[in-house]
């Protein structure tokens, strides 16, 4: 039997020092000795949700005095007149960490009569979520688990690896970090494990306040094996806003491997599984399309391999890779503009469309005549006219943008040979909601209104 202990000072232990190392500043700036004694019942070292009494025992009770309850630097309580000692009752205490002082108050002075330190904690939950897993060229197993709610004290973990028949292989020992939700891990090396033995890993939680035992987590080598760690080595945006290619490498065969994207933003900074190919025509191999982005945005992206379990329907998933970051390019225009023909004169005249169809702004239009001809517009405000001559018989017309050009927009310039109806002024309806429109035709006068 071997016991692998790490004796690094947790964080707990820490919080402890500087509690009472501010303490202990606070009386040596004051520079009053004690005068009396501060008791706790049960203890100083609590199980949160308790109820505590705190007794002050001062050396000498004086009349016009009265002993006060102070909790990190709060008056909690006080006692009407001097008994000694006073009895101040905490009910349901729960902070873990707090610094308690007993003071003894006149009329024109306070005095220290003793202080002290609360140190709570709760009993460990029972180990869940056991995990242990190896990489094919790894000489280690690593494991891992889900450790509950903080205890706010030093929790220790045995841990006891066995053959399934029982027999005891190694017995490790390891301290708990209150920093994470999961216990540190534990490295076992491959030597100690035979590879088709089924092993079986049991974790014992315990602390000042209790313990608690995992269900067993049975597991075989060969069965524990995940992929390597990918790496992505680069990633292609193209004109493409709302998609990228992330080109990645590993050091497995990638033949039966699953690939999974994740990313976020500083926006969102949880991460999302993505919709992604990780197949087609136009993606070689070791390249994933994610889909689903923003234009002008900040990514963040991980992905990991997975391949299938030996002896079920899951699957093994290698660690999350290193984050790789880009931004993506903004969305040209997929939407033809507005456009029409004038009567009175020659020309078109055309309308933005909306920005949401697009990024940045238009930088000028492109307006392509009969005869492979073509001019180019600089772009004015949300609306222009552009004079056409007379041969012209009809024209398209796009926008140029930074990231794109849109659709062209085809304008027939020939004359229908009708006539265009003329416009009378507009009147407003009775009720003030409405517009009444009337107009009438240059060949028989007849009137029309809507």
């Amino acid at each position: 039997m071997r016991i692998n202990a790490a004796m690094n000072l947790s964080s707990t232990l820490w919080r402890i020092l500087i509690v009472l190392l501010c303490f202990s500043i606070k009386l040596y700036s004051l520079q009053i000795k004690r005068r009396g004694l501060l008791t706790v019942k049960p203890a100083k070292l609590f199980l949160i949700g308790s109820n505590l009494t705190v007794y002050c025992h001062p050396e000498k009770c004086k009349n016009g005095f009265k002993l006060s309850l102070e909790v990190n630097g709060e008056t909690v309580t006080s006692s009407e007149e001097v008994n000694c000692p006073a009895i101040f009752n905490l009910i349901n205490f729960r902070t873990p960490f707090s610094s308690v002082i007993c003071m003894l108050k006149g009329p024109d002075s306070s005095k220290i009569v003793d202080g002290g330190d609360l140190y709570g904690g709760l009993p460990p939950d029972k180990p869940e979520n056991i995990t242990c897993e190896r990489t094919r060229s790894s000489d280690n197993i690593i494991c891992s688990w889900e450790k509950g709610q903080k205890t706010h004290v030093i929790t220790t973990y045995n841990i006891s690896l066995n053959r399934e028949n029982g027999t005891r292989v190694e017995l490790y020992q390891i301290q708990d970090d209150e920093q994470r939700v999961s216990a540190n891990p534990l490295t076992i090396s491959r030597a100690v494990i035979e590879e088709n033995i089924k092993y079986k890993f049991i974790i014992t939680a315990y602390n000042h306040f209790g313990e608690s035992q995992s269900d067993p987590f049975i597991f075989c080598s060969k069965d524990i094996v995940i992929p390597e760690t990918p790496r992505i080595v680069n990633i292609e945006f193209g004109n493409n806003s709302q998609a990228a290619v992330l080109q990645w490498e590993t050091s497995d065969s990638s033949e039966h491997l699953r690939s999974d994207v994740r990313l976020r933003t500083d926006k969102a900074p949880s991460w999302v599984k993505s919709n992604y190919k990780a197949e087609g025509a136009d993606l070689n191999e070791g390249q994933i399309r994610v889909s689903g982005l923003r234009p002008l945005t900040d990514y963040e992206f991980q992905m990991r391999t997975c391949m299938p379990h030996t002896n079920t329907p899951r699957f093994n998933c290698s660690k999350w890779s290193a984050s790789v970051r880009g931004r993506s390019p903004g969305k040209g225009p997929s939407q033809q503009l507005h456009v029409w023909r004038t009567v009175r004169q020659p020309g078109v005249k055309c309308d933005c469309f909306v920005e949401e169809d697009y990024s940045g702004v238009v930088q000028q239009y492109k307006i392509f005549l009969g005869n492979e001809q073509k001019q180019e517009v600089l772009s004015g405000p949300a609306s222009s006219s552009v004079p056409v001559p007379a041969e012209i018989k009809a024209i398209s017309i796009s926008a140029i943008t930074l990231y794109g050009t849109s659709p062209p927009a085809v304008v027939p310039l020939k004359h229908s040979g009708g006539f265009a109806p003329v416009l009378r002024e507009l009147a407003p309806a009775a009720n003030s909601s409405a517009v009444l429109v009337s107009w009438t035709w240059t060949d028989d006068k007849h009137w029309f209104h809507i």
